[in-house]
């Protein structure tokens, strides 16, 4: 079809404005034309190649898509062959990285550092005592403290071990204390009686408890882990020196008042309160003005034999003569009573019998 001017004159003889018309649509047909060939290859490379659509199908929303046909399946699928037992083994797959959120991104809390030790703590190595140090206790009614210890040995200076039997729960200064007692004045004086010592016999340390283990009373510094109570210590030729035996030498127990008073604040034992007479309490309890109570008698032995029967008369005595005077009065006293009179007959011409004063026994006459 040739579309000039000339032809459209003749063909449309309606006059200028149907030529404009005409040149109006003539324009329009060649735009739309130039649209459709820009947009059919945009429009081939989007859609499959199945989809046998017209150049103008995109452009007017025609996106209708062919029917597909089902494939026949086989009737039977085969299955993998197994995996033979000599194939290398392959590594799991890593596990894919998924986006956290912010807080599950955060990094779990740091314990907290440990405290410094003090300078107890330092001080008490594994040369002096077997020590370990243990949790803070917080315990009701202000028990419990800081800078604890389990003291299960105190070991001497050759390097020999006094076990306490059971291991007391301790403040550092207080098991210091006792480990320095031990070393320095037990430790000799085991030496002097010519053995050495083992063991040390503890009847109580931290103890939750008021004064003497009295319900209501001021808390006892065996509740504060600064007291120790002991019985005996022991020896390791089989001797035992009990603190509070009579039997046990009155000096070798003096010597032990004497170092126990001069290093702690407090020393109870017998003749204290009552509560101590089998035990000897330790505790470094603080005073005003560093005032300290040794309170402990030490009792002499008790006798071996007690007097209990009169001593013997000796052979070369004089003889009694008290005795002697007593035999010779005995017929004289007799005769005496046969002189009195009855009391209990009337006297001749009484009509009523005699009255008998009062607390006088009346004569009974036996039966034949």
């Amino acid at each position: 079809m040739n579309f000039s001017a000339e032809n459209a004159r003749r063909k449309w003889p309606y006059g200028r404005s149907g030529r404009a018309r005409a040149a109006k649509m003539v324009t329009a047909a060649t735009a739309l034309a130039v649209l459709c060939a820009l947009a059919a290859p945009a429009a081939a490379a989007r859609r499959p190649a199945a989809w046998p659509l017209a150049p103008w199908g995109d452009l007017f929303g025609d996106h209708r898509r062919p029917k597909l046909r089902r494939a026949a399946l086989p009737p039977s699928v085969p299955l993998p062959k197994p995996r033979p037992a000599e194939a290398p083994v392959t590594p799991p797959d890593k596990p894919k990285l998924t986006k956290q959120t912010p807080a599950e991104t955060e990094k779990p809390a740091e314990p907290p550092p440990p405290a410094p030790l003090s300078a107890c703590r330092r001080a008490l190595t594994e040369e002096i005592a077997i020590a370990p140090s243990i949790p803070d206790i917080h315990g009701p009614g202000g028990c419990g403290g800081e800078d604890l210890v389990r003291l299960e040995a105190v070991v001497l200076p050759d390097k020999h071990q006094v076990a306490l039997k059971p291991a007391a729960t301790l403040r550092c200064k207080m098991a210091s204390a006792i480990a320095d007692w031990i070393r320095t004045d037990m430790a000799p004086l085991a030496t002097g009686l010519g053995s050495v010592i083992s063991d040390l016999d503890n009847f109580d340390s931290y103890d939750c408890r008021g004064f003497n283990g009295v319900a209501g009373a001021p808390l006892s510094e065996h509740g504060r882990a600064n007291a120790l109570d002991v019985r005996a210590l022991k020896l390791a030729n089989g001797q035992s020196i009990a603190l509070t035996d009579r039997n046990v030498s009155r000096d070798l127990r003096e010597n032990v008042l004497h170092s126990v008073c001069a290093r702690f604040t407090t020393v109870l034992g017998p003749g204290s309160d009552g509560y101590h007479e089998e035990h000897i309490h330790l505790d470094l309890m603080e005073r005003h003005n560093n005032y300290k109570i040794c309170q402990w008698n030490v009792w002499d032995p008790l006798p071996q034999v007690a007097p209990l029967l009169p001593a013997k008369r000796p052979d070369e005595a004089p003889p009694r003569e008290v005795a002697a005077k007593s035999d010779a009065a005995k017929p004289e006293a007799a005769k005496s009573d046969a002189e009195k009179p009855d009391m209990t007959q009337p006297a001749e011409g009484d009509t009523q019998p005699p009255t008998i004063p009062p607390g006088t026994k009346r004569p009974t006459k036996k039966r034949r």
